[in-house]
């Protein structure tokens, strides 16, 4: 049978990782799509360099032009490996709009333009994958797109952030500092020179936005993704959680409300029996609570050239099974028919109802305990769990460190304001939300 012809936007990491899975397992991946896949075309800035790494594959058309490789007639798929927005939404709409089903690992892009992709796609009957969008080598997107198909889903709650995750793992390992940490992190490949993207939380609600909409069955909503990062996370507090029976992830948060869609990637402490508060290292976790199947968690490796590989090829391995099949009988993009998506609101961070990890630097003398917990009661937060610590010799401060029930984000924040401004507090209350999942 005649193989599916791919052409390859980009030939970075993930890239090179797709060609090389893709020959080594040829025979493997024929037998199971059916018919053979090829990389037809490949679109690179260095397409002399790349040949080098064909290993004498040249009946593969190097080029450095990617728009014409979409606009290539022997093109069936186009597989967008670039990253970024521009120019990967103008070649992806470009392939679409000329009937090319699309294979793309690029969450940012989806995070923000996947309902006009997804619309365009659907107005041509093709098919746009994204497997390798969310968590690397983890099937993920087809476990919710697919597999828990016949649940209501509840919750969603992953490590989705290698470097972070590696950063957090090494800073309670080793009691150094995020800024030690990240300076190693850099040096052994987890994180980039410029790591604000996942230090910060955004890479991580990217691939939030994504999982949100097929979860519920609502458009893409990145912009209503709340996201705190981890730069300003300490040792102690990384120690403080551990004496409580808990470890602190960046974790990243999507919750059916009562009042609509929490979307949210903050630091957050996880009771340390979890399993999902033992991902160590640069993997990823997703962990998701179905109101059929329970609590079902995913595991492995979130990036990477042959893990991401794998999620590239599966998808295009389905493309090639569903090629020639009816577009109305194809799994929707996000998972619920295209007239079927709601417009369930966000709710913004304020409203959000979840437990609080409060540390506060305060002087050692009776009473300030009391004046501390009646401003919480007032609030009507309780507490569930404190530490005060014992002053060292020769001074005259200590940390209080409090756990809550669970309460009102808006609430939290009046107190915190108000017991900053006690006068016998010292500096800034820490703030760490918190979550059982169970």
């Amino acid at each position: 049978m005649k193989p599916l012809q791919v052409g390859l936007l980009g030939f970075g990491i993930v890239g090179r990782g797709t060609w090389e899975v893709l020959r080594r397992n040829a025979e493997e991946i024929t037998r199971r799509a059916g018919r053979p896949i090829r990389i037809a075309a490949i679109a690179t800035r260095s397409p002399e360099r790349a040949r080098d790494a064909l290993a004498g594959a040249n009946s593969v058309r190097l080029t450095a032009d990617a728009s014409a490789v979409v606009r290539d007639s022997d093109i069936d798929i186009v597989c967008e490996l670039i990253g970024g927005i521009e120019p990967a939404r103008s070649l992806i709409l470009e392939a679409l709009a000329l009937g090319k089903h699309v294979v793309t690992a690029n969450k940012a892009l989806l995070a923000q333009h996947g309902t006009e992709i997804f619309a365009a796609a659907h107005a041509r009957g093709v098919m746009v994958a994204f497997e390798a969008a969310v968590a690397g080598g983890v099937p993920i997107i087809k476990a919710l797109r697919e597999g828990l198909t016949a649940n209501r889903i509840e919750w969603i709650a992953g490590i989705i952030n290698g470097t972070s995750n590696f950063i957090l793992s090494r800073m309670r390992e080793t009691g150094a500092s995020f800024e030690t940490v990240l300076a190693e992190a850099q040096v052994l490949g987890f994180a980039e020179s410029d790591p604000t993207y996942d230090v910060e939380g955004i890479d991580a609600a990217h691939k939030l936005a994504i999982m949100s909409a097929i979860a519920f069955g609502v458009p893409m909503r990145f912009d209503k993704a709340y996201a705190e990062g981890i730069t300003r996370l300490t040792k102690e507090d990384l120690r403080y959680a551990e004496e409580l029976g808990y470890r602190i992830k960046l974790l990243a948060i999507t919750r059916r409300a009562r009042n609509g869609i929490e979307l949210r990637v903050h630091p957050t402490l996880i009771p340390a029996k979890r399993l999902i508060a033992n991902v160590e290292g640069a993997m990823n976790a997703v962990l998701v609570k179905g109101d059929a199947v329970g609590s079902t968690l995913y595991y492995g490796a979130g990036a990477g050239a042959e893990p991401t590989a794998s999620a590239v090829i599966a998808d295009l391995v389905d493309v090639t099974r569903m090629h020639t099949a009816d577009p109305e009988h194809r799994v929707p993009h996000l998972a619920f028919q295209p007239d079927q998506l709601t417009d369930l609101p966000f709710l913004p961070m304020g409203d959000v109802e979840t437990s609080y990890y409060l540390r506060m630097r305060v002087d050692d003398r009776p009473g300030v305990l009391a004046d501390i917990t009646r401003i919480l009661a007032d609030r009507e937060i309780s507490i569930d769990a404190m530490i005060q610590k014992e002053p060292s010799e020769g001074e005259d401060q200590t940390d209080i460190i409090l756990l809550t029930h669970k309460s009102v984000e808006r609430s939290v924040d009046d107190a915190i304001s108000r017991i900053e401004a006690l006068p016998t507090v010292r500096g800034k209350v820490v703030r760490i939300r918190l979550e059982d999942l169970g």
